[in-house]
């Protein structure tokens, strides 16, 4: 089973807003996920997003790969630097 982290879209027509999810790449990207990891609402100005940070490191380091989108959001929040970063450091 390989496991994604990645947005499901959720609102309305034309005002999209989207929840960072762990799910098997199996699943539709609206469909069943394993945990919830926040929120990401791009019509916001500026654009909104909420993560858990300590959840979304322990799904990296169990290997759960983010898409490139999800990707630039870690990066934003600073979580991919924490997940980088040797340990000790």
């Amino acid at each position: 089973m390989s496991v994604k982290i990645r947005l499901a879209r959720g609102g309305a027509k034309k005002k999209p807003f989207y929840q960072v999810v762990v799910a098997d790449e199996r699943f539709p990207r609206d469909g069943r996920f394993i945990e919830n990891l926040g929120q990401y609402d791009p019509k916001q100005d500026p654009p909104t997003v909420t993560l858990k940070e300590d959840r979304a490191l322990e799904w990296l380091k169990k290997g759960a790969q983010p898409t490139d989108t999800v990707r630039q959001l870690l990066r934003k929040q600073g979580v991919w630097a924490k997940f980088k970063q040797p340990e000790g450091a």
